[in-house]
């Protein structure tokens, strides 16, 4: 049935003036997102740049919603921002992307990184105490990680691709949300499958129900396998049956993909000016 239903979503037709406003919506919703052994702080600083001004400003794009990065480029993303940067600094933690470090260490990451200038801190979950049953220690791990954030955002990693039910996923969905979760995030990008409509469904129907329970507006961030317009006016589409419209902003929605950025820009540049550009047009991110 999850299935059924969002193969339905890819069918809605949006054109004109609304598709143009859903594209804009969608870069506006972008972590821009880099995450290799490469790195380097000129990498992160391009990338910072491209987040704050994603398109030349006749096309009246927003900037993205962050930067995402490892631990240690944290620093050199916060230097080039600045302080009061539309753009938040986001950086992966807690032993990405497997979680399989001593919960000391992984909190001790947490907090470095946060003293180093982190908005939001994207941690993962223990996956082998998950599917071995101590959803206790999951619990557990994901509220101390929360104390450990401060002031900073917690989005949690469920890495779905290692779940492997659906009623896995709806349960994990439940524990990060209770142990104090700001944000429920679908993968690392490092697993495949990474995000999918399915799953994705399934976690918003738990940030419903659970907004029903209690009050509290939890975000939601697919991230990887999401690579073109259309897929991401797909998942908007999702989100506003789903959810409503309050759930249509960067603060409780995100996509987790880089490459989705230039095809976004493309599509856009297509419907104001009625011709396609090239890709080779777009930086790359």
């Amino acid at each position: 049935m999850v299935e059924e239903r969002t193969t339905a979503f890819t069918k809605r037709s949006i054109k004109t003036s609304a598709k143009l406003a859903g594209l804009k919506m969608a870069v506006s919703m972008c972590d821009l997102t880099t995450l290799e052994g490469k790195d380097t702080p000129g990498k992160v600083a391009y990338l910072c740049r491209k987040a704050l001004a994603p398109a030349e400003a006749k096309y009246n794009v927003p900037s993205c919603a962050a930067v995402c990065v490892y631990p240690n480029m944290t620093k050199y993303a916060r230097k080039f921002l600045g302080e009061n940067s539309p753009v938040h600094v986001a950086a992966v933690a807690t032993g990405f992307p497997s979680g399989q470090y001593p919960l000391r260490t992984k909190l001790e990451e947490v907090r470095r990184t946060v003293a180093d200038g982190a908005d939001e801190i994207d941690m993962v979950i223990d996956r082998c105490a998950f599917l071995a049953g101590d959803h206790a220690k999951v619990f557990d791990e994901i509220a101390a990680t929360k104390e450990a954030c401060g002031a900073a955002h917690l989005k949690v990693i469920l890495e779905t691709g290692e779940l492997v039910t659906y009623d896995n996923v709806r349960l994990a969905s439940e524990i990060a949300m209770q142990a104090g979760g700001d944000f429920i995030k679908t993968s690392t990008g490092k697993v495949s499958p990474a995000s999918t409509m399915p799953v994705t469904l399934v976690m918003l129907e738990a940030i419903r129900d659970y907004f029903f329970a209690t009050g509290i507006r939890i975000g939601m961030k697919p991230a990887g396998g999401i690579r073109t317009s259309k897929q991401a006016l797909a998942y908007l589409v999702m989100v506003k049956e789903t959810l409503g419209d309050d759930w249509l902003t960067p603060d409780l929605f995100r996509f987790g993909a880089s490459t989705l950025v230039n095809d976004v820009l493309m599509q856009i540049a297509k419907t104001a000016d009625g011709n396609y550009q090239g890709a080779d047009y777009f930086s790359l991110s």
